[in-house]
């Protein structure tokens, strides 16, 4: 990695860390807080979690894991209440690099799209439906709910991505540095124990 390009990736990671900006928004914020022109390339996001992880290691070592299991209990809670939809979860929680500024992304794979949304309806849940990118690009609806984590004593962004049951074949291919991109129910759990073991 050029040194503009490291310099990008550790200035994002701090933004990432610190602000709980996704990584896209965090590179572009980089690239102006640094003062480079808007045509720099940017780093692959790859290498800004490789300083997001290098970030956490060195100033929240002490607060992080304890942040991540809640978010990760809180993205357990939401999974086991939309089971019937094939709930994965991805993103930082998945990976294990949240912090107490991180949402909680979870992919749902529905026979019928609105059936999702009829079901927070039907629980009397408050949310917002708004359209986002999905993982291959393609834009999905997101319903966005504000949920209480008891461990954190605060409101955390839960994010609910439906994508049609088809598309669940796709979402479970090794991502470039060959690790799983999300997990379901149980792989979650399984990452759970191991955290508190």
């Amino acid at each position: 990695m050029d040194t503009s390009k490291r310099e990008i990736a550790a200035t994002a990671a701090r933004l990432v860390v610190e602000e709980g900006l996704e990584y896209g928004p965090a590179k572009r914020r980089a690239l102006r807080d640094l003062g480079l022109s808007a045509r720099t390339a940017l780093p692959h996001n790859d290498e800004v979690e490789a300083e997001v992880r290098e970030y956490i290691a060195l100033f929240c070592a002490d607060t992080q894991p304890r942040e991540l299991h809640a978010l990760r209990q809180l993205a357990l809670e939401w999974m086991e209440r939309m089971a019937v939809f094939r709930p994965h979860v991805g993103g930082s929680v998945w990976h294990g690099t949240a912090t107490r500024l991180s949402d909680v992304y979870i992919q749902l794979f529905c026979d019928d799209c609105k059936s999702a949304e009829i079901a927070l309806i039907d629980h009397h849940v408050d949310y917002e439906p708004r359209m986002v990118t999905g993982f291959h690009g393609e834009q999905v609806e997101a319903l966005s709910v504000h949920a209480m984590s008891r461990a954190l004593g605060e409101e955390i962004g839960v994010h609910l991505l439906v994508y049609d049951l088809d598309d669940l074949r796709g979402a479970l291919k090794p991502d470039s540095q060959g690790r799983t991109p999300r997990g379901d129910l149980q792989a979650l759990r399984r990452l759970m124990e191991k955290d508190t073991a």
